[in-house]
């Protein structure tokens, strides 16, 4: 999130920043929000009896901000299909596997206990199937020998760093769009997404 607001603000992206909103108080994310100077929201799932009335409210909240695009960066919570669908093409999410490989947690330690020879991260719009919405960029990078579960953790976050905010500043300058369900990307439709390596010297 802070990366992508700092681009945001530095016009790396060509959008603003409408608003940061959390489903948890406390957390280091809206700290970093308020220093940057951006609007902040805090809708705690606990204060809510049920996933209904939870969403209810974080929707009043997306809406009252009116953002043209919804991107989720650290969001853990499980949206339901009926909220995803009210948001079709217009919200982003960054999953730290090759999908369609490792949906769901714990994907790197999966990684490794598959003996993978790659691993990485993927851009794609949010659909109701959990992690199963249509691609846009992914990161790969190799699997070393000896690598522990944090090593490969933090190699393939430095790429989301990069990935995230690009794709991002793609939909921002218009060359991906959200047609019928389904992206395209300069006019073209997207069928495979759009792969960046990154080599033995990244972190």
């Amino acid at each position: 999130m802070a990366t992508i607001a700092r681009e945001c603000l530095q016009q790396r992206i060509p959008a603003t920043v409408a608003g940061v909103i959390c489903d948890r108080p406390g957390v280091a994310g809206i700290t970093t929000a308020r220093g940057l100077g951006l609007q902040t929201h805090v809708i705690s799932w606990r204060d809510f009896a049920d996933r209904t009335a939870f969403e209810l409210s974080l929707g009043e909240c997306i809406d009252s901000l009116r953002p043209d695009l919804i991107v989720l960066a650290g969001f853990m919570r499980v949206l339901s299909a009926d909220f995803v669908q009210r948001y079709a093409g217009r919200m982003l999410n960054i999953h730290p596997s090759l999908l369609p490989k490792y949906t769901g947690l714990h994907t790197h330690r999966r990684v490794l206990e598959a003996a993978d020879g790659e691993h990485g991260a993927s851009v794609h719009f949010v659909t109701p199937e959990l992690d199963g919405g249509p691609l846009i960029l992914q990161s790969r990078v190799p699997v070393r020998a000896g690598d522990t579960e944090s090593d490969l953790t933090a190699r393939v976050q430095a790429t989301e760093h990069v990935i995230y905010p690009r794709a991002i500043a793609w939909i921002a300058q218009g060359r991906i769009e959200w047609n019928g369900g389904k992206p395209l990307l300069d006019g073209q439709p997207l069928q495979q997404p759009v792969v960046e390596y990154f080599d033995q010297d990244t972190p």
